[in-house]
């Protein structure tokens, strides 16, 4: 058993869902092959950013390698790389921020009412 959660060997197992699951698998493998396109309107280096970004927000490390290696060859710059993670990071953030604003109306509507 490896040491960690997320092991290279795992991603044999998806042989093996696509055996047990075909259709939905097959659904789900359609979404995927959208990010690599070339005939989408937003070019596939830009995909492929996007999906960079999103792999950040989502924390998937099998994501993250996919689609860094695929950016690279898309033609995109390690400073793009680094730009569309900062902005991951940044829109994480401020979700957090304003989910913040949930946690207080949901405090306050719980309160006990203060006397007058």
């Amino acid at each position: 058993m490896a040491e960690h959660y997320h092991d290279q060997n795992d991603l044999k197992l998806m042989r093996e869902m696509r055996k047990l699951a075909p259709e939905d698998f097959n659904a789900w493998l359609g979404l995927n092959n959208i990010i690599g396109r070339d005939n989408g309107a937003i070019p596939k280096k830009y995909r492929e950013l996007i999906a960079i970004a999103v792999s950040a927000t989502t924390q998937c490390p099998y994501c993250m390698e996919a689609h860094a290696k695929a950016a690279h060859a898309a033609g995109a710059s390690r400073e793009e790389v680094v730009e569309a993670s900062l902005l991951a990071a940044a829109l994480r953030a401020g979700a957090a921020a304003t989910h913040g604003t949930l946690a207080l109306k949901f405090f306050d509507k719980h309160a006990e009412p203060k006397g007058e």
